[in-house]
């Protein structure tokens, strides 16, 4: 392979690695919206978008702050940044939009999503250590 090929694989590989990133990032952040909600005995899928909009706004503002498209799998670089503007921008927008923002909730959803968010990321940099090995 030369070193043109090799250029324009990384750049596909990270394409596609960033919108497989967004995909998971999506999918966590409604995941915890749906088992918060199951939590509380509410009706998972009925209020399932509303308990979940501010915090994939939050996603979606995030990504675009870090530029996540760029290093999408960074625990540090990107997980750190998305998870924070997810969370700092969920819980602005469900306190203007008049959800709930109580202490314990917002301690439970920082911890849930930083392990969500950052874990799997920190979890692809281990597998993919292991395989350099």
């Amino acid at each position: 392979m030369t070193a043109q090929e090799s250029a324009t694989d990384a750049r596909r590989t990270g394409r596609a690695g960033g919108w497989t990133a967004l995909t998971v990032d999506v999918l966590l952040v409604i995941a915890f919206a749906a088992i918060g909600r199951a939590s509380h005995d509410s009706d998972v899928w009925a209020g399932l978008g509303q308990t979940a909009w501010p915090f994939l706004a939050g996603l979606g503002i995030g990504w675009l702050v870090t530029r996540a498209w760029r290093a999408p799998s960074s625990p540090v670089r990107t997980g750190l940044g998305v998870w924070a503007i997810t969370v700092g921008g969920g819980m602005l927008l469900r306190w203007v939009s008049g959800q709930g923002t109580a202490l314990p909730f917002v301690i439970v959803a920082s911890l849930t999503l930083l392990i969500a968010l950052v874990g799997w990321r920190v979890i692809v940099v281990v597998v993919r250590r292991v395989r350099r090995r």
